[in-house]
């Protein structure tokens, strides 16, 4: 079979099946397809589409490129939750505790920061001494344990898509629903799960951008991981705005723990989080509905057991045992914070969220390239939200900088990026639908 042929099949509209698939999957892991050949046939299915019934034999086919894990005689149903990417969100960090708190295990193998949204790795690495590279051995035991683990994605899983990915990002086709499907479910199905929460992000921060396409993206995923076994509900969520009070590594960090422990929670972040944790419990048979499972959740929280899975996962991955009770001692602070103070009285009206994420990444608490460290002490805190009325000089967010030219220019971006008007402003749902 000819590597040319398969994309010939493709770029004239046509499906591929099984073998022609299978043939494709192999040649991104053994190298026996060019640079070149993976970059036509990307091509060619951006332009071309892709069937379900073909974005599950590729969602399939890229699950076997590597390790798949299994979970044997496990005590309760393996879940996860995967998020398309937002400004502020730090969801999988108090969600994974959540939901083993009430008798889920979470074995959630997460991401670095792309672009300019953050990473839940990069997030847990602000953390002393955390590893996010265990063994499989004492992951599987961690999970089982605890019922939950987060670390990094490793090289074995899934390794036919890390390298497509890798050539759609340079050639100008990421942006293709059935190949972001096949991406995200192939990791997903590699990690063993038997019930997937998928949160699509909506809005000028978010990948998917308009409703329409958060639709189709979510009607992908929810119809090609049943194809392919895997229970699956997509809830598309509110990204106009920065998620939380806190954006940055360390800041994130610090707002989970309070989150955690009951200190604050800022309402819509509560409500995606809880949105995705019933949506869990209900597909794994922990909850008979949402409803049932929202009480659950939150005696999970209000009794300190969700806190206290999280502090257990963060000793046993090399953390410190009394993060929850000392986090400035061990969460790194910026030595400058400063002020963005309201040019005049007003309504926060809007927010130009990727605006505000790239400021990040400007700041240094993202990547410009791969390699790049980052600074974990930098981001935005006390941030006000869209609707909030705000007199003259009164602060918008606090800006935590590593010198004071990198907060002024911080400053300056902020402000250009919200908008400020007279009239109140109606809150947003923060769940804006539900697939699946």
């Amino acid at each position: 079979m000819l590597a040319q042929e398969i994309i010939r099949t493709k770029r004239d509209g046509q499906a591929l099946n099984e073998a022609q698939i299978n043939h494709f999957v192999r040649g991104l892991v053994d190298n026996s397809w060019s640079e070149g050949q993976v970059a036509a046939l990307g091509m060619a299915v951006f332009l071309k589409g892709m069937g379900r019934d073909e974005a599950v034999l590729l969602t399939r086919a890229m699950m076997n490129s590597g390790r798949v894990m299994l979970w044997p005689d496990m005590p309760g149903p393996v879940l996860d939750k995967h998020s398309s990417g937002g400004v502020g969100d730090k969801v999988s960090l108090m969600l994974a505790p959540m939901v083993a708190a009430c008798g889920g295990y979470v074995p959630m193998i997460a991401g670095r920061g792309l672009g300019h949204t953050g990473g839940t790795v990069d997030k847990l690495e602000a953390i002393p001494g955390y590893t996010t590279t265990p063994d499989p051995a004492r992951f599987d035991q961690l999970v089982r344990s605890l019922g939950c683990a987060i670390i990094g994605q490793t090289a074995d899983l899934a390794p036919a898509d890390k390298r497509f990915y890798a050539t759609r990002d340079v050639t100008a086709t990421v942006e293709s629903v059935p190949l972001i499907t096949a991406s995200i479910l192939s990791k997903k199905l590699a990690a063993g799960l038997e019930c997937l929460a998928m949160d699509i992000k909506c809005g000028n921060g978010a990948f998917a951008s308009t409703p329409a396409f958060a639709q189709e993206l979510a009607e992908s995923i929810v119809a090609v991981a049943g194809g392919a076994g895997l229970k699956t509900r997509a809830l598309i969520t509110d990204m106009n705005q920065i998620l939380g009070t806190d954006v940055g590594n360390a800041l994130e960090v610090l707002e989970t723990i309070r989150y955690l422990t009951g200190e604050y929670r800022e309402p819509r972040l509560h409500e995606v989080t809880l949105a995705l944790c019933a949506e869990m419990l209900v597909l794994g048979k922990l909850a008979p509905d949402t409803a049932a499972a929202r009480v659950k959740l939150q005696a999970a929280l209000d009794s300190g057991a969700a806190a206290e899975k999280f502090a257990q996962m963060v000793v046993a991955l090399g953390g410190p045992a009394d993060l929850m009770e000392r986090p400035s001692a061990y969460l790194a602070a910026a030595p400058v914070v400063k002020a963005v103070k309201a040019p005049r009285a007003g309504v926060i009206t809007t927010m130009a969220t990727r605006d505000l994420g790239v400021t990040i990444v400007e700041l240094g608490g993202g990547r410009r390239q791969a390699g790049d460290a980052i600074d974990m002490r930098v981001g935005f805190s006390a941030v006000q939200p869209i609707g909030t009325r705000v007199a003259a000089g009164e602060p918008l967010a606090l800006i935590h900088a590593a010198d004071e030219a990198a907060a002024d220019r911080a400053i300056a971006s902020y402000l250009a990026a919200v908008a400020l008007g007279d009239a109140d402003v109606a809150a947003a749902p923060m769940v804006m639908a539900t697939i699946g």
